[in-house]
């Protein structure tokens, strides 16, 4: 067996764990505490970064999704990073492939999104589309949030 160490850093998305060695039923609770110690803010990314894992069993998958869970109750995300071949096999088994966000690394799984614009925002130019550019009386009309 392999002891677990669990290294957290920070980056732009928001907190890296670096998870090492065995994740079994003996230290799957390192990992639910070492994520429960863990403030995030809403809309920050939790990564689990796995390339160092060596062993993970149906605990460490419960581990995981107890993360999952903590990220969700507070507004933020989840994403996991190398996961290992044993372990993405699991994952996809049982269907939590589709359940988290898996990255090749956590460098890929830390780079920003590009700012996307907010679909609850989105302007329409609602004089053009009704009178093909020009708003009563000739006048053009501003643009407007969409609701």
């Amino acid at each position: 067996m392999t002891p677990l160490t669990i290294t957290s850093r920070d980056a732009a998305t928001g907190p890296v764990l670096e998870i090492t060695g065995d994740l079994d039923h003996r230290t799957a609770p390192e990992l639910r505490q070492a994520v429960g110690n863990l403030t995030l803010a809403a809309g920050q990314l939790m990564v689990l970064d796995l390339a160092g894992l060596e062993f993970c069993d149906s605990s460490g998958i419960t581990a995981l999704l107890a993360a999952r869970n903590l990220a969700i109750e507070q507004s933020s995300g989840i994403a996991l990073a190398a996961v290992p071949d044993n372990t993405a096999r699991i994952l996809h088994t049982v269907g939590l492939d589709r359940v988290f966000t898996i990255h090749p690394d956590a460098s890929a799984a830390t780079t920003p999104a590009p700012q996307r614009a907010d679909p609850t925002r989105e302007t329409v130019d609602v004089a053009s589309r009704r009178s093909g550019g020009a708003g009563p009386g000739g006048v053009r009309a501003g643009r407007f949030p969409r609701r």
